[in-house]
């Protein structure tokens, strides 16, 4: 399988804070990575510099061939060329914590926009595109009502149709879950299950540990900005070797 995405010693600061400290990891085609860790400790901070939503202060970040950083000039990257970081952003689709959708579009709309303004796509075809995508989240019914008028875990499965719109190679997960009801949370794990036995590749930043425990081929557990752990779900969640790591599962499983 190949490599579709390598992060190689990514460093963010905001002013004097390190948000993330040498983080190094790659994914392969197919895969579904899995990113947890207690709150600040940079795993979505992570994603966003993936996605491009935050600039880097050290390291590089790579998908398929292309380079975000070209190069270092007295400690500062200087990001590469804007077609490249384009095509590099079109391989992406991202799914945020609060679905991010356009409270004035109707549903298809809200799909179709990137097809139609990013992807130069004929209207019709786009829309025809958006209905089979709506289907397969189980609410094609909902393409002409508006965000407000969809429950937390529909406008999710929405948001989840338009990063599947433009076929990205990998798909960004930010906490998909948790502006969701407990009773809303179930029916957007089960589309995110079936995009994994469908082979999708994806990283998703999650605190649902027994989610991530089924659906991940790896996980990764960070702590102030570090990997303290990486591996198969049966390594880091069933048999952890750190300290810390066994310190935040043990909180997790007494708070379940």
């Amino acid at each position: 399988m190949k490599e579709i995405v390598k992060v190689e010693n990514l460093v963010k600061k905001y002013k004097d804070m390190v948000a993330v400290k040498d983080v190094s990891f790659s994914v392969k085609e197919g895969e579904v990575l899995a990113i947890i860790g207690s709150s600040g400790s940079g795993k979505s901070t992570v994603l966003r510099c993936m996605n491009q939503l935050e600039k880097i202060d050290g390291g590089n970040i790579r998908i398929d061939e292309d380079e975000m950083v070209k190069g270092y000039k007295k400690e500062k990257p200087i990001y590469n060329d804007k077609e490249i970081l384009k095509k590099m952003n079109l391989k992406c689709g991202m799914v945020f914590q609060n679905f991010n959708l356009f409270p004035h579009k109707s549903i298809l709309e809200n799909v179709t926009e990137a097809m139609i303004t990013v992807l130069k796509m004929d209207k019709k075809q786009a829309e025809e595109k958006a209905i089979k995508l709506l289907d397969k989240m189980g609410i094609q019914d909902k393409k002409d009502a508006y965000p407000c008028n969809l429950s937390g875990g529909q406008q999710q499965r929405v948001s989840i149709a338009r990063a599947l719109a433009i076929e990205p190679e990998i798909l960004f997960m930010d906490e998909p879950t948790s502006a969701l009801d407990p009773e809303l949370i179930g029916e957007v794990l089960k589309v995110i299950k079936k995009l994994a036995e469908e082979k999708k590749t994806m990283v998703i930043v999650t605190h649902e540990i027994q989610f991530a425990s089924q659906v991940a081929d790896r996980v990764i557990f960070m702590d102030k900005g570090s990997i303290i752990e990486i591996g198969t779900p049966k390594e880091v969640i069933e048999n952890p070797k750190e300290e810390r790591t066994k310190q935040f599962l043990q909180r997790y499983l007494e708070r379940v």
